[in-house]
């Protein structure tokens, strides 16, 4: 293990750790936390990224994570909830919940709630009674449910809120930012076990698309931890759970998992793979992300050399690992997100202020690069709306060319 790591077990299963197969820094050690100004954007505190893997149970992790970084405040901003095409998402995953285990009427714990978009979904949808606990929650920010209640409390989740009823306990795009996997796990595991019938659900990305399509944009410092369905299903059964659901979901970026506490329902499928194919997997990652990252350079360097404008959508973890990565940050003319909260604010580590998707009407971009290819459809047809002629590109295109 290299000099600059800090761990060299596996936090999930204590497991030896792998050299690192794909370094990249210096980064910004948070990508989502808005800045008033282009100085404070580019002064900001940068960390490195060094993946391993454990060769045990498959899980990956940032050997070089220091949690002294791991600072959420209200800041920081994530709400997704500002596009349909998520927001259709968050509905039938909270549909299907009350559903298939009969939450309605009953309680529920979220633990990074963010600004508490699906808590009070799943409040209303239920007629539940919801508390969420998050650093960078806002109340007041997301309208209270129309049916059942909730409650946010600003703080990180920890032994003194596990006197909170819990019918559902739940974390989304929670656990990837945690490195101590185990530690949470069993702290959610004594939550449970004061609540009879408890369900855990868990949804995290899904890297298994990651390492096979060198999405590198999906590599940043405060995602510590990366798993596939194998790694997290070990992972929550080490933890003293069984698991009952793990599925893909939203164009196959995320992982869902459903557990309980009772030994005789823990089931295996068919998605969780052998740690042996996630290091096949991650084997040539590093190369295929060099040959990538050219590509795109390419790209982008021959709209400008007609002089073209770049423009990108989306502010978030995946613009700030991508324009950072391919090193072309004054090569991009305009970065804009429908979340209104960031408009005229800056990312860490970027000097272009971000902008509504009006501006690009007065801009008139030749080409703009969709940092989430799930959203291209949405983001198309709004374009097309506004006159927009500009060739529109999702990360991920195949057209862009893969490594071999």
């Amino acid at each position: 293990m290299s000099d600059e790591a800090v761990i060299s077990q596996c936090p999930c299963c204590a497991g030896a750790l792998s050299e690192p197969f794909y370094r990249v820094g210096p980064v910004p050690v948070h990508s989502c936390l808005m800045l008033p100004t282009a100085a404070e954007a580019k002064a900001f505190s940068m960390g490195k990224v060094a993946l391993a893997i454990c060769a045990d149970c498959g899980f990956v992790t940032n050997v070089c994570f220091d949690p002294k970084w791991s600072s959420y405040s209200p800041e920081y901003e994530d709400q997704q909830s500002f596009s349909p095409t998520f927001n259709a998402f968050a509905s039938d995953l909270a549909d299907r919940l009350v559903k298939d285990y009969n939450l309605e009427k009953k309680a529920v714990v979220e633990i990074g709630c963010s600004k508490g978009d699906f808590l009070a979904l799943m409040c209303e949808t239920g007629n539940m009674t919801g508390i969420g606990i998050d650093p960078s929650a806002v109340p007041g920010r997301v309208a209270p449910p129309r049916r059942g209640s909730m409650r946010l409390i600003s703080e990180y989740y920890g032994p003194q809120h596990l006197v909170f009823e819990a019918d559902l306990l739940c974390n989304r795009h929670t656990l990837e930012h945690i490195q101590p996997v185990y530690d949470f796990l069993k702290m959610s595991r004594e939550h449970a076990e004061r609540n009879l019938g408890c369900v855990l659900c868990i949804e995290v990305p899904d890297y298994t698309r990651v390492w096979r399509d060198a999405a590198f944009e999906d590599v940043y410092y405060e995602h510590c931890t990366y798993f596939t369905p194998g790694s997290l299903a070990s992972a929550v059964r080490r933890a003293g759970f069984s698991v009952i659901n793990v599925e893909r979901d939203y164009g196959d970026q995320y992982l869902v998992l459903e557990a309980n506490l009772d030994p005789a329902a823990d089931r295996r499928f068919d998605i969780e793979e052998s740690p042996s194919s996630v290091h096949e997997a991650v084997e040539s990652f590093q190369r295929r992300v060099d040959f990538l990252k050219q590509t795109w350079r390419d790209t982008i360097a021959g709209v400008r050399a007609s002089n073209g404008k770049v423009a990108v959508w989306g502010s978030g973890s995946k613009c700030v690992s991508f324009v950072r990565t391919i090193g072309l940050d004054d090569a991009i003319d305009a970065i804009v997100d429908i979340n209104p909260h960031r408009h005229g604010k800056f990312a860490p580590g970027l000097d272009i202020a971000i902008s509504s998707p009006d501006d690009l009407a007065e801009l008139k971009p030749d080409l703009l690069i969709v940092m989430n290819p799930i959203y291209l459809e949405e983001i198309t047809a709004t374009c097309r709306t506004m006159g927009l002629r500009a060739e529109i590109v999702a990360l991920g295109d195949p057209e862009l060319g893969q490594a071999a």
